[in-house]
C-alpha cells in the first residue's frame, strides 16, 4: 500500500480561549485626566472616604508611614524548597532576605497590594518586571507567611493536588497578572523582543476616574458655571445614571474570573464585549457553583436568583469604594426588604433561628463567608443553604459552617424536616450533571442537552454543559448547541459559537456560526469566527465575507492584545494554522515557548507547524523539547510517531503508537494511524482492527471509515 504517509494527520493540541488569566488591563483613557488630587476640592468627604477604602489602598507604595505602621518584625525564617526567607524591618525600610547555602540575597518592599486580609508585596526584578515577593503579611494576625504555598488549592476528594509557583514564575508577576486592578490608567509598554517591561500609572489604588472617567472636561466646566450654578451636562459618569447592569459590569472587570479579549474596558460598556467568563467547567467552584478556589465573584453572582429577577447592583450593598454600606451586620437585612419583607420581619419563622442571633441575619445563611489564600470571601450566589450538596460533591454549606460539631447529614435532615417542598434538589440536578460531564459520564447526555435547551436555565450551568460537552463524541449534541446559539445569554451563545467547531461539516452549522459573527456581542462574535477559521471563506456566501472576516479581525485583536501571555500566543498560533499561515503560527509558538518554556502545548503545536513547513529538524528538537516538559506525555509520543513515519522509520513510529495506545486507549487519532502504518506494511488484519477501534472511538469520522473498508478489501484479495 502506498497511503502511509498521505493518510496520516498531524494535530494540533488547542485550549480554549477563556480563563487563562484572571485580571484585567483598564487602558488609560484619551481624554485628559486630573487625578483623584482633582477631585478632592469639591468633594472632600468623598474623597477622604475613598482614599481609606480598599480601591484607594489597592496598592500602596512603601512609605515611612507604612512600613512602621503595617510592617512587623519576623520572628524566624521561613523554608521554601532549599531556601530560608525572612522579613526584615529597619526604621522606615523594609525588605525580604533569601538566604542559601552560600549564599545571601536582599529583595526591598516596594509595594504592597491588599491589605483587607493579606498584603501581597512587590519588588523590582530585571526587566522592569515588578514580582510578587515570596513572603506575605496577614494582616489579621500580623503574621508572615509563605506566598506561593498560601495559594495551593485544597481538592477534598484528592483527585487532584497543586503544587505551590516558584515566586519568580510569570503568574506572580504584577506587570502581566496584577496591574489592572491595583493601579489606575495603567500603561504596560511591554516589548516582545527584549521580553521587558516599561509599565506606568497615573496613581496606584483604583482612583475616582477609573469609574467615573476622565475629569479635567469636568473640573473645567463645574468652574466656569460657579460653584452654585451646576451646569446641565456635568462632563463626568455618574453611577446614579447607569442601569443596573452597567454599574454590575464596572464592577465586575476586576471582580470576576475571566479572560480580557480587548485591551481596554471602560465603564458603562457591556462585560461581554471585554471579557470572557470562567464557569463551573473550572475546578476552581465545586460542581453545584461554590466556591473552591479564588473566583472573584461575578460567576457566583449571575447564579443569584436575586439578581436573575432584575435590578439588583453591587451598589446596593457596597460603596463605589469597596466598602460595606451597613455598618453593623443586623442593617444588611434592610437590604433585603423590598422583595422579602415578610421573611425580614419575621427572621425566627424563616430561619428557624433566634431573630437576635446570627442566624436571624439574612447573610448568615445566603452569603455564606469561606476562606482561600488567607482571602475571606462570601458567597454571592445567594441560595439557600444546601448541605445535600454538602454530601455529594463536598462544597461547603452555610449551616456546618456555623455547627461545625454536626455533620452534613443532620443539617440535611433538619432543613428537610423544616422545608416540605424540596427546595435543594433543583441544586442537585444541576450539580450531579455538571460533576458526569467533568468525568465524561456520558450516560446522562439526555439530561444533559435537555438542560441545555430548557426554558428558564441558569446561564452559569448552561454554558458550563456546553464547554464541557466538547469532550463527548456524541453526535446528539449538535442540534443542541446550534439551538444555544440562540440563547438570551450571551456567554450561553459565546460558549455554543465555540464547541459548534466540531461540526463544521453540517451546513446547518456553518450557517448559524456565520450569522453569530454578526452578534450584538462581541464575545459572541469572535468565537463564532474562531470555530469558523478553518473553513475556506470562498465557499461561504459572499454577502456574509465581510461580516466574517470583520468578527476574525476582532479575534486577531484579541489575542494579539497580550503579547506577554503564554496561552494568547498559543492560541494566535492555532489561530494562524488554521487560516493556513504556517509561517505565522510558528513565530507565535516560538513566542509561546520563550514565555512558557515549561508547557507542553506550544512545544507540541510549534512541531506540528514545523513539520508543515518541511522543516523536520526543528519539528524533531520541538519534541524533544516537549518530552523534557512531560516524558510521558501521550500527544508527544503521537506526534512524534507521526514525525518517525514521515522520516522512514516506521519500526519506531509503529512503538511510540502502541505507547500511546496503551496509556491512552481511547485516543482515536492514534487507533487510526497505527492502523494505516500497519496496513502500509501488509499487515492488512491488525489494520483493520485499529480502523474499526478508531470508528467505534468517532463514527462520525469518514475516513476512518474509509480506511478500514479499505484494508478489509486488501485483507480479502490477500487471502
Amino acid at each position: 500500500m502506498s497511503k502511509t504517509t498521505t493518510l496520516l494527520l498531524l494535530t494540533a493540541v488547542s485550549i480554549g480561549l477563556a480563563a487563562w488569566l484572571v485580571w484585567f488591563a483598564l487602558a488609560p483613557a484619551s481624554m485628559e485626566l486630573v487625578g483623584s488630587t482633582g477631585c478632592r476640592d469639591c468633594h472632600e468627604p468623598f474623597y477622604r472616604l475613598w482614599s481609606t477604602s480598599f480601591h484607594g489602598l489597592a496598592m500602596q507604595p512603601d512609605t515611612p508611614d507604612f512600613v512602621r505602621r503595617t510592617l512587623t518584625v519576623a520572628s524566624g525564617e521561613i523554608t521554601i524548597e532549599d531556601l530560608r526567607y525572612q522579613a526584615q524591618v529597619a526604621g522606615d525600610r523594609a525588605w525580604i532576605v533569601e538566604r542559601g547555602a552560600d549564599s545571601e540575597r536582599r529583595y526591598r518592599i516596594e509595594y504592597a497590594l491588599g491589605g483587607k486580609n493579606v498584603f501581597y508585596f512587590l519588588t523590582s526584578l530585571d526587566r522592569g518586571r515588578l514580582q510578587v515577593l515570596p513572603l506575605a503579611l496577614n494582616s489579621r494576625t500580623k503574621e508572615w507567611i509563605a506566598t506561593a504555598p498560601s495559594m495551593v488549592r485544597h481538592f477534598p476528594t484528592g483527585e487532584r493536588s497543586d503544587t505551590p509557583l516558584p515566586w519568580t514564575d510569570r503568574l506572580l508577576t504584577f506587570n502581566t497578572s496584577c496591574r489592572g486592578c491595583h493601579v489606575s490608567q495603567v500603561s504596560q509598554h511591554y516589548d516582545p523582543t527584549s521580553d521587558s517591561y516599561r509599565t506606568t500609572w497615573t496613581e496606584p489604588g483604583i482612583n475616582c476616574e477609573t469609574c467615573h472617567g476622565p475629569g479635567a472636561e469636568h473640573v473645567r466646566v463645574t468652574m466656569e458655571a460657579g460653584r452654585d450654578i451646576p451646569p446641565r451636562d456635568l462632563k463626568i459618569l455618574s453611577l446614579k445614571e447607569f442601569t443596573a447592569d452597567q454599574r454590575n459590569d464596572s464592577c465586575a472587570s476586576c471582580h470576576a474570573k475571566a479572560s480580557p479579549i480587548t485591551p481596554a474596558f471602560q465603564p458603562k460598556e457591556d462585560f461581554f464585549d471585554h471579557f470572557d467568563l470562567v464557569t463551573l467547567e473550572n475546578p476552581d467552584f465545586y460542581p453545584d457553583g461554590r466556591d473552591l478556589g479564588e473566583n472573584y465573584t461575578l460567576t457566583s453572582w449571575r447564579m443569584s436568583p436575586c439578581v436573575k429577577a432584575g435590578g439588583l447592583d453591587c451598589l446596593k450593598c457596597h460603596t463605589s469604594g469597596g466598602r460595606y454600606r451597613f455598618g453593623e451586620e443586623k442593617g444588611a437585612n434592610d437590604a433585603c426588604l423590598p422583595c422579602h419583607e415578610d421573611k425580614v420581619r419575621d427572621p425566627a419563622s424563616h430561619s428557624r433561628h433566634r431573630a437576635d442571633g446570627a442566624a436571624g441575619q439574612c447573610i448568615r445563611c445566603h452569603m455564606p463567608m469561606t476562606e482561600f489564600a488567607l482571602m475571606r470571601r462570601t458567597d454571592h450566589s445567594m441560595r439557600p443553604p444546601s448541605p445535600a450538596a454538602t454530601i455529594a460533591f463536598k462544597s461547603p454549606n452555610a449551616c456546618n459552617l456555623c455547627h461545625t460539631d454536626k455533620t452534613p447529614e443532620w443539617a440535611d435532615r433538619a432543613v428537610r424536616k423544616w422545608h416540605k417542598r424540596d427546595y435543594q434538589r433543583r441544586l442537585l440536578d444541576q450539580a450531579k450533571l455538571v460533576e458526569a460531564a467533568r468525568k465524561g459520564d456520558w450516560s446522562k447526555l439526555p439530561a444533559m442537552l435537555e438542560y441545555i435547551g430548557s426554558q428558564g436555565h441558569d446561564e452559569i450551568f448552561a454554558t458550563s454543559l456546553v464547554r464541557l460537552l466538547a469532550n463527548c463524541p456524541d453526535e446528539r449534541k449538535w442540534p443542541v448547541l446550534r439551538t444555544a446559539l440562540n440563547d438570551s445569554s450571551p456567554l450561553v451563545r459565546s460558549a455554543a459559537a465555540s464547541e459548534l467547531k466540531g461540526n463544521l461539516e453540517d451546513p446547518g452549522s456553518r450557517e448559524a456560526l456565520i450569522q453569530a459573527t454578526g452578534d450584538p456581542r462581541r464575545l459572541v462574535r469572535i468565537r463564532a469566527a474562531g470555530a469558523l477559521a478553518e473553513y475556506p471563506t470562498d465557499l461561504m456566501p459572499g454577502t456574509s465575507r465581510p461580516g466574517v472576516q470583520a468578527a476574525l479581525e476582532e479575534l486577531k485583536q484579541a489575542l494579539e492584545s497580550r503579547p506577554d501571555d503564554w496561552a494568547s500566543q498559543f492560541n494566535l498560533g492555532n489561530l494562524y494554522l488554521e487560516l493556513n499561515q504556517p509561517e505565522r503560527a510558528r513565530s507565535s509558538f516560538e513566542r509561546a515557548t520563550r514565555l512558557r518554556p515549561d508547557t507542553l502545548m506550544p512545544w507540541v503545536n510549534l512541531s506540528i507547524t514545523c513539520a508543515r513547513l518541511g522543516d523536520s529538524a526543528a519539528a524533531e528538537q520541538a519534541l524533544l523539547s516537549a518530552l523534557k516538559v512531560q516524558r510521558d506525555s501521550p500527544a508527544v509520543k503521537f506526534n512524534l510517531a507521526l514525525l518517525r513515519a514521515e522520516q522512514g522509520e516506521t519500526i519506531d513510529a509503529e512503538r511510540l503508537l502502541r505507547d500511546v495506545l496503551k496509556t491512552e486507549p481511547g485516543m482515536a487519532e492514534a487507533a487510526y494511524n497505527l492502523g494505516v502504518l500497519l496496513g502500509g506494511k501488509g499487515d492488512y488484519r491488525e489494520a483493520v482492527f485499529w480502523c474499526q477501534r478508531a470508528v467505534e472511538l468517532r463514527p462520525a469520522e469518514a475516513r476512518y471509515r474509509e480506511a478500514a473498508e479499505l484494508y478489509q478489501r486488501a485483507e480479502v484479495q490477500g487471502r
